[in-house]
């Protein structure tokens, strides 16, 4: 046996397994060669080991490490002419120098070396929950965490490229599968192996990964304009009689209906407070007034919020704080008492409250309360998405906010329950880590943090459509977070409610004119296609009236078997965001979309000064409905317009990077649902984007 440990080079993927006695390395090695179609690399100190025992009657000592190694190098590098593609490696010199450092306190300085050299495009540690087995060379059982522990930080000291694999033998197996599918897929497209693991343990799709790469380095298509939604023209308009009428239809209908509410609140209030934030660091209050800041940085925010200071829910806790922390503090000048003021709202140690989520922070201000956006989503929760005397509410929320959320609804719950008759149920789902995004840098390549890691960044609030996919409801009502108001509960739930009276009456029909199609028959086939023109905006594609009765058949219900959603539209009052237009599809199709400012070629002077005609609003206020006519839930995944997220710039620590946004959720993730519009009051519309804003009446208690 020639005594070498030099890794003979190959283009074969080699993979290899890694880890202490018993814990499925064979198994798995042989299992994937015959899924792979490929051979495998045995462990050479087992028959080594063996005949050792056998001829002796001794087990393995420092003085066989060597030997086994050797021994073990030759073996692989035989494998490599009969590999097919890949090659599975029971064991490596790693396994090795880490048995001799864990049982002898040491490792020849040749076999360490060699070690170290030695590359595998990926590593499998396998992981001790598989039952001990023992035979003639296995002992210590009950050292094998301990063992465990010094494999894993042999790999990490080393930086190689690895996932442990857990779980039963099946189920490691699979997992496996998947990985070197995906591992191959990698290579070549030249990832190197370790951002490869970096993806593989972040739980993104690799498919997703160079799709998004595509994405920064070919641009997204623009939404092609055709003209605005208005009022008859893809925008229903009601009388208030007709608003009743539809509300009435719903509270009528609802009895065998599951409602939920769904409430995307993950974001940080970090943008509510942006102008403070730029005050307290940009402002030295030894050197300048505050009137002085004002007119040198012309912050008419700043004005506001400081005359209006008084009027916030939650001056009277920090004007109590800031006694406690400066006993004369009424003795102080008004503009060092407005300094503080603005100091304690937003320190870490005190109330922090741009680094809180909104939904916890002190919104409205009663006679005997403060509330917060969570406890009036309760109280709206229970005013419309309510049936047989039972409420489902769902926050999506980030996983660190979860317990601030928790707490309040803890605190005000028992009391809207009692005051409404009505039991509310509230979850809370968080944003898949696997819908994240890569960033690229300004040349798109792929952006990495200080520790030369790639970077990801949540892929926005078109991620949710993976939660509300996730319900188990027939309707489901959508409102932003901090989108409540104090005032003229009772109108908000009638709009909302008559929302769902619209989809509801819609949806029936739909569903009906479903069962009928089933019946493959000619009759009543222009009634429907009368209906889907009018009634459900659907532009049919030309030709349609020539085609065979089986093939209307399938294209009427392709059209129809889709989620349905009525929208409301408030006048656009110059809001910044997202508004209903009708546009054409890359195949020449014409529907009806949300469409945000970002989608569209501005720098194009007709698809602007369409952009510019519109007049409505999108305010994000959904009623959804998500079964089918069969009563099955949707696959909602299955009518996002894959093409129609969002390019951003960011900034990472001081440096410019790229971002993907998944198509957003009431604009491209819902690209192919039925879409209604409905013009609704401007009252429907009350979002907190700034702190000032809960200056506006609609947040102030009524007089």
């Amino acid at each position: 046996m020639e005594k070498n440990l030099k890794q003979k080079q190959s283009t074969v993927i080699r993979v290899a397994l890694f880890g202490p006695e018993s814990t499925g390395k064979t198994t798995l090695a042989k299992q994937l060669a015959e899924h792979f179609n490929t051979t495998w690399t045995p462990e050479f100190a087992r028959d080594y080991l063996q005949e050792k025992w056998d001829r002796t009657g001794k087990i393995c000592d420092v003085n066989d490490m060597l030997p086994i190694a050797y021994g073990q190098n030759e073996l692989e590098n035989n494998s490599l002419d009969s590999a097919n593609k890949f090659l599975f490696c029971d064991t490596n010199l790693m396994v090795t120098k880490v048995f001799s450092q864990v049982y002898y306190n040491f490792c020849d300085p040749i076999l360490e070396k060699a070690a170290r050299k030695h590359k595998y495009d990926l590593i499998f540690l396998t992981d001790i929950d598989v039952p001990w087995e023992k035979d003639d060379l296995r002992d210590k059982p009950e050292q094998r965490e301990a063992v465990f522990k010094a494999f894993k930080q042999e790999l990490i000291d080393t930086n190689k490229p690895f996932i442990t694999l857990s779980g039963d033998q099946e189920t490691r197996l699979q997992r496996a599968i998947a990985i070197v599918k995906d591992l191959e897929k990698a290579i070549q497209i030249k990832m190197a192996p370790l951002d490869f693991v970096q993806i593989q343990e972040h739980g993104v799709s690799l498919d997703n990964i160079q799709k998004q790469l595509n994405i920064f380095k070919n641009g997204i298509a623009k939404t092609v304009l055709v003209e605005p939604a208005t009022v008859s023209n893809g925008i229903l308009k009601f009388s208030d009689d007709d608003f009743k009428q539809k509300a009435d239809f719903f509270d009528a209908n609802k009895a065998n209906l599951k409602l939920t509410k769904f409430v995307p609140a993950s974001g940080a209030a970090s943008r509510m407070f942006k102008f403070l934030n730029e005050f307290l660091n940009d402002f030295d209050i030894e050197n300048e007034s505050i009137n002085g800041y004002i007119n040198r940085k012309r912050d008419l925010d700043l004005s506001i919020f400081i005359v209006g200071l008084e009027k916030f829910p939650f001056y009277k806790a920090v004007d109590k704080q800031l006694k406690e922390i400066y006993p004369d503090f009424k003795l102080l000048e008004r503009d060092y008492k407005t300094y503080y003021f603005i100091k304690t709202l937003l320190s870490s140690d005190y109330f922090d409250f741009a680094n809180k989520p909104k939904g916890v922070l002190s919104f409205h201000k009663y006679k005997t309360h403060i509330a917060t956006a969570v406890e009036e989503h309760l109280h709206e929760c229970v005013s419309y998405a309510n049936s047989n005397g039972s409420s489902n509410l769902q926050f999506t929320v980030s996983e660190s906010h979860q317990t601030q959320f928790e707490s309040i609804v803890e605190a005000v719950k028992p009391k809207v329950e009692e005051q409404s008759g009505t039991t509310i149920d509230i979850s809370y789902s968080f944003q898949n880590k696997s819908t994240d995004t890569i960033a690229v840098d300004m040349k798109n390549k792929a952006f990495r943090d200080k520790n030369d890691k790639l970077f990801f960044r949540p892929g926005g609030h078109g991620a949710l459509i993976e939660n509300l996919n996730d319900l188990d409801a027939d309707i489901v009502f959508i409102k932003n977070i901090d989108n409540v108001i104090q005032n003229n509960l009772e109108a908000i739930s009638l709009y909302k409610k008559a929302l769902a009276g619209v989809l509801i009456e819609l949806q029936q029909q739909v569903f009906q004119y479903l069962n009928q199609i089933d019946n493959s028959t000619e009759e009543g086939l222009e009634e429907i296609v009368e209906f889907a023109k009018n009634k459900l905006n659907i532009v049919l594609i030309d030709g349609f009236s020539k085609y065979t009765l089986k093939n209307k058949i399938s294209h009427l219900k392709g059209i129809l078997d889709k989620p349905i959603r009525a929208c409301g539209m408030v006048k656009n009052e110059g809001e910044p965001g997202g508004g209903p237009f009708w546009v054409q599809e890359p195949k020449g199709a014409i529907s009806l979309q949300i469409v945000e400012s970002s989608q569209v070629d501005t720098e194009n002077a007709k698809q602007n000064k369409i952009l510019a005609s519109a007049t409505h609003f999108n305010p994000v206020d959904l009623v959804c409905g998500i079964r089918n006519y069969k009563n099955e839930k949707f696959d909602l995944t299955q009518f996002v317009d894959h093409n129609s997220g969002f390019i951003v710039e960011k900034n990472q620590n001081g440096r410019p990077l790229k971002s993907y946004e998944l198509p957003g959720l009431w604009n491209g993730a819902m690209a192919k649902w039925i879409t209604i519009f409905v013009e609704v009051p401007l009252i429907t519309f009350n979002p907190v984007k700034t702190i000032n804003d809960l200056l506006k009446p609609a947040h102030q208690l009524k007089k």
